[in-house]
């Protein structure tokens, strides 16, 4: 006799988009069911083929919805203080990002404004873009320190996003980010920086269990590689993953050095060259691509798409939330963009926010539609998976489920 226990349902009458790779596009089963227990997957497929194990299940009508992963942000700086409206409107007046950096505005800006903040104010700002983004089903959200650049506000960041967990029904991973920019204090002493503040603050982040990878920005206006490569080490002595911030406005090998380290990804890479390519190929780093930040600083370099594409590169899309060059906390937005401006396929735009954003994040329990995975999912009122990345402004969720509940 089937035992039906209050963790078990069974998602019924309804299409699924698995996003499981090698099948029908985007994974599409037009008539599907979901079986659900104890908040993992526990069989997904066509409703035909219904276990008869699972069909005394409580039964769960989805109406003929779409039903996908959970979305998966995985670049955010979400957590930080104030915000920079004013720089907005320098850009349009013929600022460069790169002026405005080194006249002590951009990230610098915003570091003043989070060093202020307690960890209270940094959830309690943090929570209305968080929410933005869990109400377009978001299950699972990245997010980086890097707006502290001392030991004591890279913490309190870290502590928020940890927090940000806690209040709300979403996986966080964090990303320690001390290698963003180089504070006023250490103006012209970038590897003093990297010795006396960056090293040591993710040492004791890493021992406060605050850290889930370590991130950098290898530009002219951050860090190079060379300054990057030492941060990596210690990361790899702390047996942590790296990530990388690489060829947004310029191209300094920063991928390829990502790579070489084994990176989960590279990300922005407007100036990404084909070795660069083939590096991350061969790693298999996730190539991030973050069109906020490209639409926002009003760019023109494109992320070679198609040498990616044509390398097997796998593409994660991201909203690169932030308070300067891209404030933007709508993923179903990012899709768009990557579709409109750099010419991926919805298809690819799904993947970037399920399954490559899963991969980004070095998660295994994310992502797809299939048995062992953590039920998250998203219902959305759509025909076609298509229409994630079509429409914009406008949100067809109709329920998010984190790990089996609503």
């Amino acid at each position: 006799m089937n035992c039906v226990t209050a963790s078990r349902k069974l998602l019924t009458n309804l299409k699924l988009a698995s996003m499981v790779p090698g099948g029908a596009p985007y994974g599409l089963v037009e008539d599907a069911a979901i079986a659900v227990e104890a908040g993992s997957i526990a069989w997904a497929g066509p409703r035909a083929d219904l276990p008869v194990s699972h069909a005394g299940w409580p039964l769960h009508d989805m109406a003929g919805r779409l039903v996908t992963p959970g979305l998966i942000d995985c670049h955010t700086h979400i957590v930080s203080g104030g915000n920079r409206a004013r720089e907005f409107e320098m850009r349009l007046e013929g600022a460069s990002y790169e002026e405005i950096a080194r006249a002590g505005g951009g990230i610098i800006s915003t570091v003043k404004a989070t060093r202020s903040a307690s960890v209270d104010e940094l959830v309690e700002d943090a929570l209305p873009r968080v929410d933005h983004l869990l109400a377009e089903g978001v299950t699972t959200l990245e997010i980086k320190s890097g707006y502290g650049l001392d030991i004591d506000t890279e913490l309190n960041m870290l502590r928020a996003a940890r927090r940000i967990a806690a209040e709300r029904a979403v996986e966080v991973k964090t990303s320690f980010l001390g290698a963003h920019a180089v504070p006023v204090e250490f103006t012209d002493r970038a590897d003093a920086y990297i010795d006396e503040v960056c090293i040591p603050a993710l040492e004791l982040a890493h021992k406060a269990g605050l850290v889930d990878a370590v991130d950098g920005f290898c530009e002219g206006i951050a860090f190079t590689p060379a300054q990057i490569e030492r941060v990596f080490v210690k990361a790899r002595e702390l047996g942590l993953p790296v990530k990388l911030h690489a060829e947004q406005l310029s191209n300094l090998g920063g991928a390829k050095l990502a790579a070489s380290h084994g990176a989960l990804s590279a990300d922005h890479l407007e100036y990404l060259d084909e070795d660069g390519v083939a590096a991350m190929a061969a790693a298999g780093t996730v190539a991030g691509i973050v069109p906020g930040a490209f639409y926002t600083l009003r760019e023109t370099q494109l992320p070679p798409i198609a040498r990616l594409r044509k390398a097997g590169v796998p593409m994660a899309v991201a909203t690169d939330c932030n308070p300067g060059s891209s404030p933007m906390s709508s993923l179903l937005l990012s899709m768009n963009m990557a579709c409109t401006l750099f010419r991926m396929t919805p298809e690819e735009a799904l993947a970037g926010v399920t399954r490559n954003a899963a991969k980004a994040l070095g998660l295994h329990g994310c992502g797809t539609i299939e048995a062992g995975k953590r039920a998250d999912l998203a219902v959305w009122n759509i025909d076609h998976p298509a229409e994630l990345s079509y429409r914009i402004g406008f949100n067809p969720l109709h329920q998010r489920i984190f790990s089996g509940d609503a």
